[in-house]
């Protein structure tokens, strides 16, 4: 799985210079659950969003997510992202992908959700974001609620 994220980032670099679009880092955290069990999460992603066209966008990113609860580990994902710019500064988007596992007995996840970026002048910018996570082999499906602020490049 790690080869595939980092394969995944480096083609993500490679491609940025030949698209229309911008880079970007983020910190986040929030809200973490699934049935009987609510944590706060932390961590931070990097992507690409490429323009399609003045009012849509296309995007990827990779993640590293922390449920903070002990006997957790540190989640890595590989997210897409499509969207509507109803704004020059804002983004509205639908998000899916895969996560690996956050614990040793937990199970790996294909997760879908949806949120909304607002940017704070030419650099900077604010996000929320809803993630639904699907499990399998019968395992609880989690949900998060996560607030971000990043950088664009």
């Amino acid at each position: 799985m790690r080869n595939l994220l980092l394969s995944l980032a480096a083609s993500m670099a490679i491609a940025a210079p030949a698209l229309a679009g911008e880079a970007r880092l983020e910190a986040r955290g929030g809200v973490y659950w699934e049935p009987g069990n609510t944590q706060a999460t932390a961590g931070a992603a990097a992507g690409y969003d490429a323009d399609l066209g003045t009012g849509a966008f296309l995007g990827g990113e990779v993640s590293a997510d922390k449920v903070l609860e002990a006997n957790r580990r540190t989640a890595f994902g590989v997210t897409g992202r499509l969207g509507l710019k109803p704004s020059a500064d804002s983004k509205l988007f639908a998000a899916g992908g895969y996560t690996t596992k956050n614990c040793a007995l937990c199970e790996d996840a294909i997760h879908a959700g949806g949120g909304y970026e607002q940017g704070f002048g030419s650099r900077l910018y604010g996000k929320v974001e809803y993630r639904r996570y699907f499990t399998k082999n019968n395992a609880p499906d989690g949900n998060a609620v996560m607030a971000g602020l990043g950088l664009k490049f």
